[in-house]
């Protein structure tokens, strides 16, 4: 339950210590990146606790992960690329807490 908290948690303060003046409609870009997580109706089961999300899942691949990180260096895909990123790097400490390294 702290693992989605911080889905929406970071992503509001990312929007409001570095956007404040358009800080509604960047938290909402960033939040609507989280439909990258419909990848894992690809998966049975669908929703498993003791699983590492990232490599597994088609869209928190390690290719996946460094186009998300090449969107950050355009202005036009900043905003999604950052919020992709922000739930690749909060995916990955899950994975990290639970002692399960994607390599």
């Amino acid at each position: 339950m702290i693992h989605l908290g911080l889905h929406l948690l970071i992503p509001f303060l990312v929007a409001s210590l570095f956007f404040p003046a358009t800080r509604w409609k960047v938290f909402s870009i960033l939040v609507l990146t989280m439909l990258v997580d419909l990848d894992h109706l690809l998966s049975t089961p669908v929703y498993d606790p003791g699983r590492c999300g990232i490599g597994f899942h088609p869209l928190h691949g390690f290719i996946p992960i460094g186009i998300y990180g090449l969107m950050l260096l355009h202005k036009r895909t900043m905003l999604v690329g950052l919020g992709l990123m922000i739930h690749m790097l909060l995916d990955l400490s899950d994975c990290v807490v639970m002692g399960k390294l994607p390599l």
